[in-house]
């Protein structure tokens, strides 16, 4: 039996998982310690599925279709280290069998020290915890159901203020345009309200699969994709003609290129779906919308893409202006400035997605970044950027207007080669932020105009632990975003980039989450990632309880009162012994 659950918690991860014997002949698997970024992102050779992309040369050289290289390592402990009293979501996730018989109030007696779910209000900052990225399987339908509805409750007794989940267009507007399919979301909502969680929703806008931590395929809806395939520019698209099929590329917002409608016109038809839909949860239940705005539901543009192995952490990545309208908008742009030889394309001496800075013309110390030429590109190439988010916001403000929830927007942490003068990988994501340009202030002033929460990644990060070599800051990186939010007056939030279950990241979080020293303001709110078995092994489990404590309490929980922080956590953890006993007999008598 150990042997088989082993296996399932494996394909859930993407990664097989030893069992008992095999871990005892082959090492240990579970170790749970801080682990380097390029570890992290270290692709496997085995176990996990492969994905195609499909890759369309510019030049009309047909197409090619490529095996990606597996998904990014998910490691999971053997089942046979977990013990009955911490079992309940670390099972229930991969088995569909129910662990909660226990009603509503018997719940509400495991509380942890959050009282109604997290921090005390005005005091510390309020955890939530992001779902498995499949949670809604297509059709419609609630994944794994009694193992979700245990898994809600022991992140309720934790503390936990409430979960994040992708609402993917691929999955509710798959078939037909404008028909929406809230099967699984619903059942998924209705289990929080009950339990008594928040829902931070995300409207999923692009494709999963193909960055990391993606562990499930769901393509952009095939309505959408037949459209692609009559018309390839409206794919991302880079210098030697590789297609990006993750996101419709920002050069058509406005053209009726989506069956007679615009792309932004989808995507705000389908968050006023979404809206008159769950009407009667938003503001209670569902308090954030997160707007999704390009690959990964991040404002940027796919210039790292993994999926078909083209790009490998710490590569600088490529610039994405080469589908046919984007080209239109260049080319207007350097007609304007009364450059037209600056209307081709972008620099040609930029390098590929794999090299380092100083590898490349453009992008070294004294570089063309620097010079008329990579002003006037950069510029352009950001502000387009910035003009696709302010009109998805201005969609999504119109939409969710007098509802009560808040809007929030992902912008990711690109902090390999923040310590150059150039900063090339953020320069091709869309963000110009050099040593002599604030790409982020920009951001934080748009979102600003709409209200809306600026939402960033890899707050779990030091310095210390990054390839040096790689000129890695995520410190100074957050630091940064931290002080544009607060020129602009806007809301920061944060997530971690990377799966981490370790003290340290934790201790990392806290403290960049709760700063309030130098000016500096606490984050309105943390969100972890993810989940899974893995955060449901015991010592995961037992830091992880902790980290809500300590995240609740702001700066007390890591000063002079963590030893009693710590003390209410274990209890906490203790509490959750009969809701996760009663799930394992259900688990072994189903």
């Amino acid at each position: 039996m150990a042997l088989h659950l082993s296996h399932q918690i494996g394909t859930l991860c993407g990664t097989p998982v030893v069992s008992e014997t095999a871990a005892a002949a082959g090492g240990d698997q579970s170790s749970a310690a801080a682990v380097s970024t390029a570890a992290l992102r270290k692709p496997q050779t085995t176990g996990a599925p492969n994905l195609r992309c499909r890759i369309q040369r510019a030049s009309g050289q047909g197409e090619l279709d490529s095996v990606s290289p597996p998904m990014s390592p998910c490691r999971s402990p053997a089942l046979a280290a977990t013990r009955p009293d911490l079992s309940v979501a670390c099972q229930a996730l991969v088995a569909d069998v129910d662990p909660a018989t226990a009603d509503e109030k018997v719940v509400r007696e495991y509380l942890g020290g959050g009282g109604e779910g997290g921090a005390v209000k005005g005091k510390g900052v309020p955890v939530y915890v992001m779902l498995p990225l499949d949670t809604v399987r297509p059709g419609g339908g609630l994944n794994r159901r009694k193992a979700m509805n245990a898994s809600l409750m022991a992140l309720k007794s934790a503390g936990v203020e409430g979960v994040m989940v992708d609402v993917w267009w691929g999955l509710v507007e798959r078939e037909r345009p404008g028909e929406y399919e809230w099967g699984g979301y619903d059942d998924l909502m209705e289990m929080a309200r009950r339990i008594g969680l928040k829902v931070q929703a995300v409207m999923s806008f692009h494709q999963c699969g193909g960055n990391v931590g993606d562990s499930c395929t769901i393509p952009l809806p095939q309505w959408v994709l037949e459209e692609m395939d009559k018309d390839p520019d409206l794919a991302y698209t880079d210098q030697w003609g590789r297609r990006n099929y993750e996101y419709v590329s920002l050069g058509c917002d406005k053209l009726p290129v989506l069956k007679g409608r615009t792309p932004i016109q989808c995507y705000a038809d389908f968050m006023r779906a979404f809206r008159d839909h769950f009407r009667h949860l938003l503001g209670s239940t569902i308090v954030e919308i997160q707007v999704g705005m390009g690959p990964a539901g991040e404002l940027r543009y796919p210039s790292y893409p993994e999926l078909d192995g083209t790009w490998k952490f710490p590569g600088i990545g490529a610039f994405q202006c080469y589908d046919k309208y984007m080209l239109s908008g260049l080319k207007a742009a350097a007609l304007e400035a009364g450059k037209p030889e600056w209307g081709h394309g972008g620099p040609t001496d930029a390098g590929g997605y794999n090299n380092w800075p100083e590898d490349t013309t453009f992008f070294r110390h004294d570089g063309g970044w620097n010079g008329p030429y990579g002003e006037f590109f950069l510029s352009w190439y950001s502000q387009m950027l910035l003009e696709h988010g302010e009109r998805i916001l201005s969609s999504a403000t119109s939409v969710f207007d007098s509802t009560g929830v808040k809007i929030s927007v992902k912008v990711a942490g690109i902090h390999w080669h923040y310590g150059t003068r150039s900063h090339a990988p953020e320069l091709t994501a869309g963000y110009y932020n050099t040593r002599f340009h604030d790409g982020y202030l920009p951001i934080a002033r748009m979102l600003g105009r709409h209200g809306a929460v600026f939402n960033f990644t890899c707050v779990e990060m030091r310095d210390g632990e990054q390839p040096g070599e790689a000129c890695c800051r995520p410190e100074g990186l957050v630091k940064q975003v931290a002080a544009a939010a607060k020129e602009a007056g806007v809301a920061l939030a944060g997530e971690n980039a990377l799966p981490r279950y370790d003290e340290m990241a934790h201790e990392q979080i806290v403290n960049t989450a709760t700063a309030e020293e130098g000016g500096q303001e606490k984050m309105a709110a943390f969100t972890y990632l993810r989940m899974g078995p893995e955060l449901f092994q015991p010592d995961n489990w037992r830091q992880f309880v902790a980290f809500v404590k300590k995240m609740a309490e702001g700066r007390e929980g890591v000063g002079p009162c963590r030893e009693l922080v710590e003390r209410e956590a274990e209890r906490s953890v203790h509490a959750t012994r009969p809701l996760v006993q009663e799930a394992a007999v259900a688990l072994m008598s189903g």
